[in-house]
């Protein structure tokens, strides 16, 4: 491989959620997925390797606004996950208010939140995704997708947002506390963050 040429791929915040918004992930989620496997990004060769694709299906994610090109390779999350995830998950609000719950209801880190209202939220997130998949057996797959509560009847701003996503197949909700900015580099490096932890500290087989 020759570094002078090489290009280093990785994905996007919507590629992120794209990758990791589903708790049954498809072919594309699942290629996707790979970009955020190992302590640092793929080269191009690399990843074509890893998932048997090719130029043309990088174009065309590349199209959706899901993968970018970089120049220089980019050194994943490398700190202890309970100091890692006050800091990253606070730059998704724009009030930096934003939990991090399993889908079992537990909270799993907070910014900007006292811990009694990020339990109440990570309880309530719990809820949301059990009517989610009770809605989902009766054949409504809607009830999967994000969640968001308005203070006003106007609708401008929501006051409280739920964004399910799925690491390896464990379950979590951000409950993020003002403006959601989801379009940020931080989504991206939380899933790294997760992903990489949960390979780090696995069982071994």
């Amino acid at each position: 491989m020759n570094n002078e040429t090489s290009e280093w791929l990785t994905l996007t915040p919507a590629g992120a959620l794209r990758a990791f918004g589903q708790s049954q992930p498809d072919h594309i989620a699942l290629h996707l997925q790979v970009l955020l496997t190992g302590e640092h990004t793929l080269d191009t060769e690399s990843w074509f390797s890893k998932c048997g694709v090719d130029g043309a299906e990088l174009q065309t994610l590349q199209a959706q606004g899901w993968v970018q090109s970089l120049h220089r390779p980019l050194q994943g999350p490398d700190a202890k996950l309970d100091d890692f995830l006050q800091h990253v998950i606070a730059g998704l609000s724009s009030e930096r208010r934003v939990v991090l719950a399993s889908d079992g209801g537990f909270c799993l880190g907070r910014a900007g939140v006292d811990q009694d209202e990020a339990e109440v939220l990570s309880a309530a997130a719990a809820d949301f995704g059990e009517y989610a998949a009770r809605q989902s057996r009766r054949g409504w797959q809607g009830a999967s997708s994000y969640l968001a509560f308005h203070a006003d009847p106007e609708f401008l701003l929501p006051s409280h947002c739920f964004v399910p996503f799925w690491v390896d197949a464990a379950g979590y909700w951000l409950v993020i506390v003002g403006e959601p900015l989801l379009n940020s580099p931080a989504l991206v490096e939380l899933m790294w963050g997760i992903k990489e932890a949960g390979t780090r500290f696995a069982a071994p087989n």
